[in-house]
Protein backbone atom coordinates (compact mmCIF):
# COMPACT_ATOMS: atom_id res chain seq x y z
CA UNK A 1 0.00 0.00 0.00
CA UNK A 2 1.16 3.43 -0.87
CA UNK A 3 2.08 5.32 2.04
CA UNK A 4 0.78 8.90 3.28
CA UNK A 5 3.57 11.73 2.59
CA UNK A 6 4.34 14.94 3.53
CA UNK A 7 4.17 16.78 0.18
CA UNK A 8 4.30 20.28 1.96
CA UNK A 9 5.66 21.70 4.86
CA UNK A 10 6.65 25.70 5.99
CA UNK A 11 7.32 27.41 9.34
CA UNK A 12 4.14 29.58 9.86
CA UNK A 13 5.29 31.05 12.97
CA UNK A 14 6.40 31.79 16.88
CA UNK A 15 3.87 32.82 19.32
CA UNK A 16 4.56 34.14 22.40
CA UNK A 17 1.02 34.94 23.81
CA UNK A 18 -2.34 33.16 22.81
CA UNK A 19 -3.02 36.56 20.59
CA UNK A 20 -0.01 35.64 18.63
CA UNK A 21 -1.14 32.25 17.37
CA UNK A 22 -2.31 31.67 13.67
CA UNK A 23 -5.40 33.28 12.99
CA UNK A 24 -6.26 30.33 10.57
CA UNK A 25 -7.84 27.49 12.00
CA UNK A 26 -6.60 24.18 10.98
CA UNK A 27 -6.35 20.89 12.72
CA UNK A 28 -3.26 21.01 15.18
CA UNK A 29 -1.10 18.00 16.32
CA UNK A 30 1.11 19.26 19.34
CA UNK A 31 4.02 17.56 20.43
CA UNK A 32 5.41 18.06 24.02
CA UNK A 33 8.45 16.66 26.25
CA UNK A 34 11.25 17.53 28.33
CA UNK A 35 13.84 19.73 27.12
CA UNK A 36 16.12 17.80 24.92
CA UNK A 37 14.21 14.56 24.28
CA UNK A 38 13.85 15.19 20.33
CA UNK A 39 10.30 16.48 19.63
CA UNK A 40 12.54 18.76 16.84
CA UNK A 41 13.93 16.05 15.13
CA UNK A 42 10.89 14.18 15.25
CA UNK A 43 9.14 17.12 13.41
CA UNK A 44 11.72 16.92 10.69
CA UNK A 45 11.49 13.05 10.52
CA UNK A 46 7.89 13.12 10.24
CA UNK A 47 8.18 15.94 7.61
CA UNK A 48 11.24 14.46 5.38
CA UNK A 49 13.17 17.46 6.24
CA UNK A 50 16.58 17.97 8.24
CA UNK A 51 16.37 21.85 9.32
CA UNK A 52 12.47 22.85 9.41
CA UNK A 53 12.30 22.60 13.25
CA UNK A 54 15.61 23.86 14.63
CA UNK A 55 17.48 21.50 16.74
CA UNK A 56 19.59 22.38 19.11
CA UNK A 57 21.49 20.23 21.85
CA UNK A 58 21.08 22.84 24.47
CA UNK A 59 17.94 21.93 26.67
CA UNK A 60 15.28 24.59 26.40
CA UNK A 61 16.30 26.16 23.60
CA UNK A 62 12.78 26.30 21.97
CA UNK A 63 11.11 29.36 24.47
CA UNK A 64 8.17 30.22 22.08
CA UNK A 65 5.24 27.95 20.66
CA UNK A 66 6.17 27.32 16.85
CA UNK A 67 3.48 26.42 13.94
CA UNK A 68 4.19 24.71 11.00
CA UNK A 69 2.02 24.12 8.12
CA UNK A 70 2.10 20.54 6.83
CA UNK A 71 0.23 19.68 3.56
CA UNK A 72 -0.73 15.81 3.41
CA UNK A 73 -1.35 13.38 0.98
CA UNK A 74 -3.47 10.40 1.60
CA UNK A 75 -3.37 6.91 -0.97
CA UNK A 76 -6.28 7.49 -2.20
CA UNK A 77 -5.08 11.57 -3.24
CA UNK A 78 -6.89 12.87 -0.86
CA UNK A 79 -5.43 16.07 0.94
CA UNK A 80 -5.45 17.65 4.27
CA UNK A 81 -3.87 21.11 5.58
CA UNK A 82 -2.89 21.09 9.48
CA UNK A 83 -0.38 22.42 11.78
CA UNK A 84 2.18 20.61 13.32
CA UNK A 85 2.75 22.81 16.91
CA UNK A 86 6.36 22.66 18.86
CA UNK A 87 5.59 23.58 22.58
CA UNK A 88 8.93 24.67 24.67
CA UNK A 89 10.37 21.63 26.35
CA UNK A 90 9.64 21.59 30.04
CA UNK A 91 11.60 20.04 32.47
CA UNK A 92 15.01 22.94 31.90
CA UNK A 93 14.95 25.73 30.99
CA UNK A 94 17.84 27.60 31.34
CA UNK A 95 15.73 31.60 32.44
CA UNK A 96 14.66 33.10 35.49
CA UNK A 97 11.72 31.45 37.51
CA UNK A 98 9.59 33.99 36.11
CA UNK A 99 10.00 33.28 32.62
CA UNK A 100 9.19 29.61 33.25
CA UNK A 101 5.71 30.89 35.20
CA UNK A 102 4.93 33.08 32.37
CA UNK A 103 5.84 29.90 29.88
CA UNK A 104 3.60 27.92 32.09
CA UNK A 105 0.82 29.95 31.98
CA UNK A 106 0.82 30.74 27.98
CA UNK A 107 1.34 26.58 27.18
CA UNK A 108 -1.72 26.26 29.71
CA UNK A 109 -3.95 28.65 28.02
CA UNK A 110 -3.18 27.15 24.69
CA UNK A 111 -3.60 23.95 25.41
CA UNK A 112 -7.05 24.81 27.16
CA UNK A 113 -7.81 26.80 24.76
CA UNK A 114 -7.41 25.88 21.04
CA UNK A 115 -10.31 24.43 20.05
CA UNK A 116 -8.88 22.48 16.95
CA UNK A 117 -5.87 19.99 19.08
CA UNK A 118 -6.43 17.07 17.09
CA UNK A 119 -4.41 15.36 19.77
CA UNK A 120 -1.37 15.46 21.08
CA UNK A 121 2.18 13.85 20.88
CA UNK A 122 3.86 13.44 24.56
CA UNK A 123 7.61 12.82 23.95
CA UNK A 124 9.44 10.82 26.50
CA UNK A 125 12.80 9.37 25.88
CA UNK A 126 12.45 5.35 25.68
CA UNK A 127 15.51 4.54 27.62
CA UNK A 128 14.84 6.16 31.12
CA UNK A 129 11.65 6.11 33.09
CA UNK A 130 9.25 9.15 33.13
CA UNK A 131 10.67 11.76 34.93
CA UNK A 132 8.40 13.78 37.57
CA UNK A 133 7.61 16.36 35.18
CA UNK A 134 6.75 13.80 32.49
CA UNK A 135 4.05 12.33 34.71
CA UNK A 136 2.81 16.13 35.78
CA UNK A 137 2.56 17.09 32.03
CA UNK A 138 0.38 14.05 31.10
CA UNK A 139 -2.18 14.34 33.90
CA UNK A 140 -2.70 18.39 32.65
CA UNK A 141 -3.38 16.69 29.32
CA UNK A 142 -5.49 14.07 30.63
CA UNK A 143 -7.38 16.43 32.81
CA UNK A 144 -7.52 18.80 30.35
CA UNK A 145 -9.80 16.14 28.10
CA UNK A 146 -7.06 16.46 25.23
CA UNK A 147 -6.22 12.79 23.18
CA UNK A 148 -3.05 12.06 24.13
CA UNK A 149 0.11 9.49 22.21
CA UNK A 150 3.13 8.61 24.40
CA UNK A 151 5.92 8.76 21.12
CA UNK A 152 8.70 6.62 22.94
CA UNK A 153 12.14 8.51 21.04
CA UNK A 154 15.56 7.36 20.49
CA UNK A 155 14.15 3.95 20.41
CA UNK A 156 17.49 3.21 18.08
CA UNK A 157 19.46 3.59 20.89
CA UNK A 158 18.20 0.11 22.62
CA UNK A 159 18.52 -3.41 21.63
CA UNK A 160 14.87 -5.31 21.38
CA UNK A 161 14.58 -6.85 25.38
CA UNK A 162 15.58 -3.77 26.97
CA UNK A 163 13.21 -1.48 24.80
CA UNK A 164 10.02 -3.79 25.74
CA UNK A 165 11.00 -3.42 29.36
CA UNK A 166 11.47 0.37 29.07
CA UNK A 167 8.31 0.10 27.08
CA UNK A 168 6.70 -1.49 30.21
CA UNK A 169 7.82 0.99 32.80
CA UNK A 170 6.64 4.11 30.93
CA UNK A 171 3.07 1.96 30.59
CA UNK A 172 2.83 0.95 34.47
CA UNK A 173 3.86 4.70 35.11
CA UNK A 174 1.82 6.33 33.25
CA UNK A 175 -1.05 4.11 34.02
CA UNK A 176 -1.95 3.14 29.90
CA UNK A 177 -2.26 0.06 27.64
CA UNK A 178 0.47 -0.73 25.23
CA UNK A 179 -1.51 0.76 22.08
CA UNK A 180 -0.90 4.32 23.90
CA UNK A 181 2.79 4.19 22.89
CA UNK A 182 4.50 4.61 19.83
CA UNK A 183 8.45 3.72 20.09
CA UNK A 184 10.14 6.23 17.27
CA UNK A 185 13.37 6.96 16.14
CA UNK A 186 14.17 10.28 14.17
CA UNK A 187 17.23 8.95 13.06
CA UNK A 188 16.31 6.31 11.49
CA UNK A 189 12.46 7.11 10.90
CA UNK A 190 11.11 4.10 12.67
CA UNK A 191 7.73 4.47 14.13
CA UNK A 192 7.44 7.69 11.04
CA UNK A 193 4.54 5.50 8.91
CA UNK A 194 2.74 4.34 12.16
CA UNK A 195 2.37 7.80 13.28
CA UNK A 196 1.56 9.50 9.93
CA UNK A 197 -1.07 6.77 10.05
CA UNK A 198 -2.35 8.23 13.73
CA UNK A 199 -2.51 11.94 12.38
CA UNK A 200 -4.63 10.45 9.44
CA UNK A 201 -7.07 8.86 11.20
CA UNK A 202 -7.15 11.90 13.88
CA UNK A 203 -7.92 14.01 10.83
CA UNK A 204 -10.98 12.21 8.99
CA UNK A 205 -12.93 11.19 12.06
Amino acid sequence: MEEIKIIKSEYVTSAVSRKTCPEELLPEIVFVGRSNVGKSSLINSLTNRKSLARTSGTPGKTQTINFFKITLKTPADNYHELYFVDLPGYGYAKTSKTNRKLWTKFIDEYLSSRRDIKFVCQLIDIRHPPQESDLKSFASLVEKNLPVLVVATKSDKLGKTERQKNLNVIKNSLGIDADSILPYSSTKNEGRSDLLDVILNSLIK
